[in-house]
């Protein structure tokens, strides 16, 4: 089998923030207050608050999803996965037409904002900007990135100086009347709650950046806490300040021209900033309006460009849009997206599209939140997500809801227009990719009568990501191997034998039979295609009598014959290594993380023959550990290190996040406790944080 191609991890937390921030400050400050207040008057500040919290199921679910399924594609890997390939077809197609509609229309928004002050040509300084986008997303998503943090972080400033100015004015100076008193309030709900709620599913498109992190997701250095918080973060700043910077709007201009104004925040700027020299105000807020266009269009670029690539990589799209290039970017997908974007910029000029967009993506959430009721309630025990949406399932059936009301209040030409992405999407499933797709979603394996339908692949996959996301804070996984037990076996030994000798030990330590857990080390489950290596054998069980993770490890120099299973063939296979671990039964998937760990380490090359030729367990368990985790210590005799010779561990310090977990001497280990007395020759293997363990190398073994 091919191997499939990744992407880079080099996205933090910051990164999250501005990618998403940067995706929602464009048309929803700079365009579209003035042309909401039509529906709602001065409340409309109000609707935007109450936009921003419609979004929140949505947000929830996309959080719990891409924290357990970190892959790009976003809204389309999480549908295929869940309800199948050919929603994932229609959702993937119809996201990544609606993020390039967008990316477009504010690609737009950067020559239109530029032609307030310069004659230069709308559409050729957005096809500059658009090239420019492309360059920048192909040297990698980190230099993307650098710039979207710079724009991100200018606009903030800007809009938190046009806020703090403009409350200063409002109701610290006597140039305005308090609002309560201002005339620009009255009437406040110009058409009462059905105001506000057309209101909210208009200016609903400016909160849609929020989720395309998603679409990133795979690139995300530790997704479980980054996604989350910085959907959070970013939906929190984003909401305060078009509350308060709308306020400003409102309270600053007439009515009558705020309902006109395309551009209400360069003409709220210019009775504001008066303290500045000439048209700098306005200067400068057309500077944060063109930043802030081009943070949209440049994470519109990054987050768009993702949904071919994972769908040329689940062949559902042509295989070519799978291929990462030498910066490791997918560059076909990036080509192809930059060609659609240049296409709508010269073609499009309906400023509508933005709504007929956001209603798709309404019908997306609306899927998405279903998504999470479905993978909950399909009892995949490598759906691990390390963040859970609150209040399930309610969250979710508020979710659905929000979306059904919100796009019927978008008129039938935006429902026309959803119909027709469906119905283009369905047609490319059914006429391309169902011949070449063979899998099925989540949802089979929800509802038992279908169950004959279940795809066997989706656990093993799910398991690949637990892999490759890692162990979580937390798992034991280091502590385990340093208390293992390892045995040799001799010549004659079957698996037989074997097991009663190991679940015999297991029983002795735990309030566990031993025939449960020879019984458990035999239960087939649907990851063990995934468990499946040459020569060795992973073996694992669950029960509430066991109170914590342990490990026993047997070696077999002659191998030991087991029957194997895979792909629904079976046969047998002589097993060097056998690792039996048993875990509580409360923390199944912390058994599943520690499982694709184990794993992990036994997919390196020469994996067998070099465990074998480890002679003490020192070695063997070093073997097994993280690398940047652990460090060798000898006490030899002249060294710095031998300062620890002929002390107490209690005596000696280190940092506070390390543990002397073994010490071997004259060919013997043994796990060491505060009172053990260091000798000269002693080596030590201490185990920790990385930034700890390397604070002991430099101090001890750099030379």
């Amino acid at each position: 089998m091919a191997k499939k191609e990744k992407l880079k991890k080099e996205l933090g937390l910051f990164e999250v923030f501005t990618i998403s921030t940067g995706a929602m400050f464009s048309s929803g400050f700079f365009l579209l207050p003035g042309l909401a207040s039509h529906y709602t008057g001065p409340s409309v500040f109000v609707a935007y608050l109450v936009s921003g919290i419609l979004i929140l199921p949505a947000m929830f679910s996309i959080a719990e999803i891409s924290t357990a399924l970190p892959r790009s594609g976003g809204a389309y890997f999480f549908l295929d996965r869940s309800l199948g390939p050919m929603i994932g077809t229609i959702g993937g197609l119809g996201t990544y037409f609606a993020l390039m509609f967008k990316t477009a229309f504010a690609i737009i928004g950067i020559g239109a904002y530029a032609a307030i002050f310069w004659e230069v040509p709308i559409k050729t300084i957005a096809i500059m900007a658009t090239l420019f986008f492309m360059g920048l997303n192909l040297i990698g998503a980190k230099k993307s990135t650098g710039l979207q943090n710079f724009f991100v972080t200018f606009l903030i400033i800007v809009l938190g100086a046009f806020i703090f100015d403009g409350l200063y004015n409002i109701f610290f100076t006597e140039r305005l009347d308090l609002p309560r008193a201002n005339e620009h309030f009255s009437p406040f709900f110009t058409n009462g709650f059905e105001g506000i709620i057309i209101t909210a599913g208009f200016v609903f498109v400016s909160y849609l950046g929020l989720t395309q992190i998603a679409s990133v997701a795979e690139e995300i250095k530790n997704p479980e806490r980054n996604i989350p918080l910085g959907m959070l973060i970013s939906l929190t700043v984003t909401s305060l300040i078009y509350f308060l910077g709308i306020f400003v709007m409102v309270s600053v201009i007439e009515p009558s021209e705020f309902a006109n104004d395309l551009a209400p925040a360069a003409t709220a700027v210019k009775k504001l900033f008066t303290w500045m020299p000439g048209n700098m105000g306005a200067y400068l807020m057309t500077g944060a309006a063109m930043a802030a266009f081009a943070s949209t269009g440049n994470a519109g670029m990054l987050s768009s460009s993702r949904y071919p690539f994972a769908m040329g990589r689940d062949q559902l799209f042509p295989p070519l849009f799978s291929k990462v290039g030498k910066k490791g970017t997918p560059v076909p997908a990036i080509m192809l997206t930059t060609g659609f974007i240049l296409f709508f910029i010269l073609v499009l000029s309906e400023e509508g599209i933005a709504k007929l967009a956001s209603t798709f993506q309404l019908l997306i959430f609306m899927f998405i939140n279903f998504s999470v009721v479905v993978f909950r309630k399909s009892k995949i025990e490598s759906y691990d997500p390390g963040y859970r949406s609150p209040l399930f399932p309610y969250m979710q059936i508020a979710g659905i809801v929000i979306s059904v009301v919100l796009i019927a209040y978008m008129g039938w030409m935006a429902i026309l227009f959803t119909a027709g992405i469906v119905l283009i999407g369905a047609i490319w499933y059914k006429f391309y990719a169902r011949v070449r797709v063979k899998r099925e979603g989540a949802i089979f394996h929800w509802f038992a009568l279908l169950g004959k339908y279940q795809y066997s692949e989706l656990e093993s996959e799910f398991m690949s990501i637990i892999k490759e996301k890692g162990l979580r804070q937390g798992d034991p996984f280091d502590e385990t191997i340093i208390r293992a037990r390892i045995t040799h076996a001799e010549k004659d030994t079957d698996l037989e034998h074997l097991l009663n000798y190991v679940s015999g030990i297991f029983s002795a330590e735990m309030h566990v039979t031993k025939e449960v857990l020879k019984k458990e080390f035999l239960v087939a489950t649907s990851i063990d295609p995934a468990l499946v290596i040459p020569k060795v054998s992973v073996l694992y069980a669950k029960n509430e009598g066991i109170d914590h993770p342990s490990l026993h490890i047997v070696f077999s120099e002659s191998g030991i014959n087991k029957p194997i299973v895979k792909n629904g063939i079976s046969s047998e296979d002589y097993i060097n290594v056998f690792f039996f671990l048993v875990n509580p039964s409360n923390e199944p998937r912390q058994q599943l993380r520690m499982l694709s760990r184990l794993i992990d380490i036994i997919e390196r090359e020469n994996f067998v023959s070099e465990m074998l030729e480890l002679k003490s367990q020192r070695e063997i368990k070093e073997y097994l550990l993280h690398n940047e985790r652990y460090i060798t210590i000898q006490l030899l005799p002249g060294t710095i290190q031998s300062e620890m010779i002929d002390k107490q561990l209690k005596e000696i310090k280190y940092p506070a996040d390390v543990l002397v977990a073994l010490v071997e001497r004259n060919g013997t280990t043994f796990a060491p406790n505060g009172n053990t007395r260091l000798l000269k020759n002693d080596l030590l293997t201490i185990i920790g944080e990385p930034k700890s363990i390397n604070q002991l190398y430099d101090q001890y073994l750099q030379v």
